[in-house]
Formats: structure tokens, C-alpha cells, sequence
């Protein structure tokens, strides 16, 4: 899947970016940009798919669905640098994603989210094949307020650049988001947010692994 997801954007950039990718962003017609915005949720249906394949409860599939859509995102990146050398670097801005409105950031910020989910994942796993209750509302005080910290630095700067344009309302609006990215270009990553958000999300993972040990029944 990450492969398909790479093969796609190769295609797109050799018909968009055929001298590189930059922002901002070429317009594209109406049909390729809700293509684009149902592509991505055709990807999560099929991630859900899997982890409703692969889990027996409820919280086994969110598990599977956390780590399938970690590995995936990294592959993703992975396929990207073998097949088009991209991107140049760590620090190099990208568009993340197009749902609910654009989520743009420096590529190293849906990789290091990508490994916390794989953690989780797994934790979250092994837990819950050794049996062990699920302190739920515990997992959610930590990693909710982490993941909306990281959310919001992701569409900060172009929540901003919406404000400043035109209204906080069109940023949700498919054809109006694709229109502005034709002249956004990112400025400044709200570290401010997503570091915070990460020791939350890895705070709320650690409390979470301390307090479900197995019991010794030695």
C-alpha cells in the first residue's frame, strides 16, 4: 500500500513537478482534486480493513489500525526516497494530508508521530494478548491532548494563512483549500505545539505501560 501511495505521487509529480516539488502548489482541475481527497480516504478504508481483519475485539483493530497506518506512512517516505531521491532532507516541508482541510509540516513530523503510533501499537497489543484490563480513560487524558497538540501544529500555519485571506470556513472547503495552496507557501512550523504534543503522546504511552504489567503470580 505505501508503494501504491508512492507510485501515485510519482505520477503526479511527473505531471505537475516534472523540475521538482515545491511550494507552493500547482492548481489542479476539480476532478484530480477530489480525486486526491477520496484516494486518501479509499486508504484509510482499506488500513481499516486490515485491522478489522486482523483484530478479534474492538481494541485489537484500533491497535492494528494505529500501527498499520504508522508503517505505512513510513514506507511511504521510504518508496518516495528510492524512487524520486525526495526528500531532500529531514526538515523538508510537505502536504501531509487533505482531510478535513491541508496539513502541511517538515517530513520528520509524521515520522516521529509514525513511531509513536508503532510503539503504542504494539504496547497496546501485548497488553491485551496477556489479558490485561484497558485503563481507557487513562489513555485518552495523555494521548488525546497530545495528538490534538500535534493536529493543530500540523494546520496551524495554513490555518493561519486561510485567516488572513479569506475565512477560517473556506479552509474546509475542497476546491477553495486547493485554490489557496496555489499561492501558500509554508512559513513557520509551530514546534511550540508538536513537542509538547509528543511528550504528552509519550507520557500518556510510558503511564500506560507502567500501570498494565502483568501481575507476578509466582
Amino acid at each position: 500500500m505505501a508503494f501504491l501511495e508512492s507510485a501515485v505521487v510519482v505520477y503526479l509529480r511527473e505531471l505537475y513537478y516534472p523540475y521538482g516539488f515545491a511550494f507552493p502548489l500547482k492548481s489542479m482541475s476539480g476532478i484530480v482534486v477530489i480525486t486526491e481527497v477520496f484516494r486518501e480516504l479509499a486508504t484509510l478504508l482499506m488500513l481499516l480493513s486490515v485491522a478489522v481483519i486482523a483484530g478479534a475485539t474492538s481494541r485489537q483493530r484500533l491497535a492494528w489500525f494505529i500501527y498499520c497506518f504508522a508503517v505505512w506512512d513510513i514506507f511511504y517516505y521510504v518508496f518516495l526516497k528510492v524512487l524520486l531521491n525526495w526528500p531532500e532532507s529531514w526538515l523538508t516541508w510537505d502536504l501531509l494530508f487533505l482531510i478535513p482541510t491541508a496539513w502541511t509540516g517538515p517530513v520528520i513530523v509524521p515520522l516521529l508521530v509514525s513511531g509513536a503510533m508503532i510503539l503504542f501499537a504494539l504496547v497496546l497489543l501485548t497488553r491485551i494478548s496477556s489479558g490485561i484490563h484497558l485503563p481507557v480513560m487513562r489513555i485518552s487524558l495523555w494521548i488525546t491532548i497530545g495528538a490534538l497538540l500535534v493536529f493543530v501544529s500540523m494546520i496551524w500555519d495554513f490555518t493561519l494563512y486561510m485567516q488572513e485571506q479569506s475565512s477560517l470556513s473556506s479552509m474546509f472547503r475542497i476546491r477553495l483549500t486547493d485554490q489557496a495552496l496555489s499561492v501558500y507557501v509554508p512559513k513557520r512550523f509551530p514546534w511550540l505545539f508538536f513537542i509538547p504534543g509528543m511528550v504528552f503522546i509519550f507520557a500518556g504511552i510510558a503511564d500506560f505501560f507502567r500501570n498494565t504489567q502483568p501481575l507476578n503470580r509466582s
